[in-house]
């Protein structure tokens, strides 16, 4: 998610839009609200300013702040901000706050749906949470002028919940960062001194990224299965796979390396609603494995690019993992046939896309004021307010 944002950051900047950037701050008391940034001291963000509102780290894992404060604050700022849209960015909290904000004032919000947030439930031990989940969902973005998905199986699941304005908007990837050309014999080298195949994942290491799940494939001989990222579960998932290599966070040119080092990706999270790693492996030529269900049925093309396997089948996984490792000549030939999937998903076209829903939620936004003012006139409440 907040590498979507930089690219867009970055993409307005070069066009020379007026962006502000309203964000967690790293702690409760660290708040830098527009009226007391210092002139000649203010943060930046790919060269725009950035405000700062208190917040809370997550019982569990620290790294990830939730904002407090009410939604007023969020007016006021919108108030003095003035802006066009609100681009809102994977809302739950803060975000949710800034939609009501922006309705109250009557400003257009374009809410990127990023996580599911609600099936995370069951994985931290709240399944009667999973419901409560999706009414929020619902509330907050039925409330949006504009709601992003970034898959075909988002959308559905969202309009077969009640969520209307739907658009389609996908992720670019980095094909400078992820080349084939950053294959490194010196790395895989050092992971598998034996000239193992390398396995990998990418991601954090938490408890919805299902990781435990590549247990089957730990002692796969003739192989090296590799973990890369940090997260909560990593202590335990040390103990679920004895045999893997965890080469830590990785970002960067070394995140280009280790992922062109690699084999075969498999990712098998269940709650991804689009899955960013599996493109930038694609852009490395590295085939994948993924389950079948989210955003990997509209990025892998099975039999071609790589395998999808059934929610649970990790016999399916096992067999697809080693039909990959074992045929060289199908390897090579997904390969080729992954990195050609991915050469025009660049980020400039991608945020070309967002600024055309830009200007389309701009438009929806007056037509729905427009309707709304017009129900007003209609029910008889104006007639209260004027004199006789």
């Amino acid at each position: 998610m907040t590498n979507s944002v930089l690219q867009v950051l970055s993409h307005l900047r070069r066009r020379g839009d007026q962006v502000t950037v309203i964000a967690p701050s790293d702690s409760f008391l660290d708040s830098n609200p527009l009226a007391e940034q210092l002139p000649d001291q203010p943060e930046l963000c790919s060269g725009f300013p950035v405000i700062r509102v208190p917040s809370l780290p997550l019982p569990d894992y620290p790294k990830v702040r939730v904002a407090a404060g009410f939604v007023m604050r969020i007016r006021h700022l919108f108030e003095q901000l003035q802006p066009d849209a609100v681009h809102v960015a994977s809302p739950f909290v803060l975000g949710w706050r800034a939609i009501q904000a922006a309705e109250a004032l009557g400003l257009p919000t374009v809410s990127i749906y990023q996580t599911e947030v609600p099936t995370y439930a069951a994985r931290y031990r709240l399944p009667w949470a999973e419901e409560l989940l999706w009414n929020h969902v619902q509330r907050m973005h039925n409330t949006s002028t504009l709601t992003l998905v970034p898959s075909s199986f988002c959308k559905t699941q969202l309009r077969e919940r009640g969520i209307q304005r739907l658009k389609t908007w996908r992720r670019g990837v980095d094909l400078e960062r992820f080349t084939p050309a950053k294959r490194s014999g010196e790395l895989r080298a050092t992971i598998a001194p034996n000239g193992e195949k390398l396995i990998g994942f990418v991601g954090r290491l938490a408890a919805e990224k299902q990781i435990e799940d590549l247990a089957v494939l730990d002692s796969m001989p003739g192989t090296q299965l590799v973990i890369i990222g940090t997260g909560p579960e990593e202590k335990p998932l040390r103990k679920k796979l004895p045999n893997a290599y965890f080469a830590g966070f990785q970002s960067g040119e070394d995140l280009g390396t280790h992922v062109a080092s690699l084999d075969v990706f498999v990712h098998p999270g269940e709650a991804e609603t689009f899955c960013q790693t599996i493109q930038e492996a694609f852009a490395a030529a590295v085939p994948v494995v993924a389950v079948a269900r989210g955003g990997p049925l509209d990025l892998v093309d099975p039999g071609r690019t790589g395998w999808l396997y059934s929610p649970g089948d990790l016999e399916g996984m096992r067999a697809a993992v080693e039909h990959l490792i074992t045929d060289d000549a199908a390897r090579a030939d997904f390969s080729t046939q992954a990195h050609q999937e991915v050469q025009g998903r660049t980020w400039e076209a991608i945020c070309n896309q967002l600024i055309g829903h830009y200007a389309r939620a701009i438009d929806v936004n007056a037509r729905l004021q427009s309707r709304r003012a017009k129900q007003f006139i209609s029910s008889g409440w104006l007639g209260t307010l004027l004199p006789p």
